[in-house]
């Protein structure tokens, strides 16, 4: 089958005999067919790439790695964000490749509805949305204890405006959100480029104090630390697991890129670009980062486990304070504030989509799928951010903050899920492919290295979940609260599948039977833009 033919079959067998083309997506988008949603494509291509780029650039980078730095040491912290970059590749190519061929709306539990089970697409789509939803509560919490490195003003009122600020972007017309992502990535790019520049420059010695460290830290106290008072390999080994958990957490949002299929102006080019490039930016950043960590702060030191949210706790402002930089450290604040921001604007905005997703595949009443004039899904929108008010419970004490606690472990844990789910969707898209005959060559994109990509990425994923809360059973460290907040995700996950499969009586999908069509692009639907003819933009679109 050659490329035209396969252009020419896109909308069979769903949508073939409707009459015109735009009956055809008219009665395409009424139906839902081929998770079509009523959605608006105002993204541009910068953006896109922007998103993708800054989503794993946040809080988890600038402050969360302290604590990974303390249990597993210089070398233990690097190669858990090598490993962990390795296989969030694995994961990105696989679904960059679904994106391109199906910019469905919410992407996600379409695909798993489609290519794995319909259940299995309702449970991705409750505990990923719930992941996310919940995530805007951790994220304008966080942002009032950062702001609480200036001032004492109470935390209710950081978090109000952080919540009205999330909804009002949310409502206006997806290109603006896209620019408000582009402006926020760019300050957190612009921050993280200058703690390079000054971590060079203190570990040669260029500090206030002129004091050299070199790789002083990888002998003394040494490239390993001693996990728990546990000495030799073994101890060095559960420390690197404990790192290699924390990393993948980290990571965790970088997926979400491909969300923007649905509302990207050309997801052809896009989507293949952000995949491309930018899980290896991330991964330039972490690991560079994890390796500049190693060279200019002490594992021993207490800072790193302060269980402050804020730059106090940054192993990069513990670094430049210790070199007797004295201005750095509230600029680094400001910018972990406006990492915290961003990380909670665009947490509402997948959170809805994945609620857009379930209206598609009939999950949800289509109440929740409705859009105003600018394609925006007011509906969905608001009750994504009806989450967000659970950042109030940030300023109990008790049950209240325990309970908190236990919401940001649940969603942690459902992103490692969906990294596992959406690998196998496209192992299960692989074998569709396979069994009826179609060559990959006639897709829009094709990803490296498949489908050994995605069986890495299922594979790793899997023993990730699997061994986040490890720590309770080592002798003496049980702790019944910690095994529940740790690995009730699983169930979490797994009863919605086995209630959805009793009650709609839905079945595995077979590949000789999967739908490969419905849902596809068709014709005139992807806005064409000029190739930069100039070497200056030419270079400029390469970097956006």
């Amino acid at each position: 089958m050659d490329k035209s033919a396969f252009a020419q079959d896109t909308i069979e067998p769903a949508t073939a005999n409707f009459g015109d083309y735009e009956a055809n997506l008219k009665d395409e988008l009424h139906l839902n067919v081929g998770g079509r949603g009523a959605t608006q494509r105002r993204l541009r291509n910068y953006q896109v790439t922007m998103i993708g780029f800054c989503s794993g650039i946040g809080t988890g980078l600038f402050v969360g790695t302290g604590a990974a730095y303390a249990k597993a040491g210089p070398a233990g912290l690097l190669l858990a964000f090598i490993i962990v970059g390795m296989v969030l590749w694995c994961v990105m190519q696989s679904i960059a490749e679904l994106a391109t061929l199906l910019p469905t709306a919410g992407s996600f539990p379409h695909w798993a509805t489609r290519f794995i089970d319909p259940a299995v697409g309702f449970s991705l789509a409750i505990s990923y949305g719930y992941c996310y939803t919940i995530a805007i509560a951790s994220e304008t919490s966080a942002a009032a204890v950062i702001v609480s490195y200036w001032t004492a003003l109470t935390p209710a009122v950081v978090i109000t405006v952080g919540l009205v600020l999330i909804l009002a972007i949310n409502l206006m017309s997806v290109r603006f959100y896209g620019e408000t992502e582009v402006i926020g990535g760019a300050v957190k790019v612009l921050c993280f480029l200058g703690l390079i520049i000054v971590s060079i420059v203190i570990s040669a010695g260029g500090g206030p104090n002129h004091e050299t460290i070199g790789f002083r830290f990888w002998h003394d106290p040494g490239a390993w630390t001693n996990y728990n008072g546990i000495t030799g390999p073994t101890g060095h080994f559960l420390g690197f697991l404990s790192s290699f958990v924390n990393a993948s957490f980290s990571f965790i949002g970088v997926e979400t890129v491909v969300i923007t299929a649905a509302e990207s102006v050309d997801p052809h080019r896009a989507i293949p670009k952000a995949a491309r490039r930018v899980t290896y930016r991330i991964a330039l950043f972490y690991v560079l980062g994890a390796l500049l960590i190693g060279i200019i702060v002490n594992p021993n030191n207490k800072a790193l486990v302060s269980d402050a949210d804020n730059a106090k706790s940054s192993p990069f402002v513990i670094a430049i304070t210790e070199a007797g930089i004295s201005a750095l450290p509230s600029i680094v604040n400001a910018c972990i504030l406006v990492a915290a921001w961003s990380a909670g604007n665009s947490y509402c905005w997948v959170g809805s989509r994945m609620i857009v997703a379930m209206t598609t595949d009939h999950q949800l009443p289509q109440i929740f799928g409705r859009v105003n004039k600018h394609g925006v899904p007011y509906v969905a929108v608001f009750t994504a951010w009806l989450f967000g008010p659970l950042a109030y419970l940030s300023l109990g004490k008790g049950g209240a903050s325990q309970a908190f606690t236990w919401l940001l472990n649940l969603s942690t844990i459902a992103g490692l899920i969906a990294w596992a789910t959406l690998s196998f969707c496209y192992i299960r898209f692989y074998a569709a492919m396979k069994a009826q005959g179609i060559s990959r060559d006639t897709l829009p994109w094709k990803a490296p290295l498949q489908p050994y990509a995605a069986w890495v990425g299922f594979i790793g994923s899997t023993i990730i979940t699997l061994v986040a809360g490890f720590p309770v059973f080592l002798k003496g460290n049980w702790s019944t609260s910690s095994f529940v907040a740790s690995y009730i995700g699983i169930p979490i996950f797994i009863v919605p599948i086995i209630v959805w499969k009793i009650v709609k009586r839905t079945k595995f999908q077979r590949a000789a039977t999967i739908d490969l069509w419905s849902g596809r692009l068709q014709e005139g639907e992807i806005v064409e833009q000029d190739y930069p003819q100039t070497p200056w933009r030419r270079f400029i679109d390469w970097v956006a």
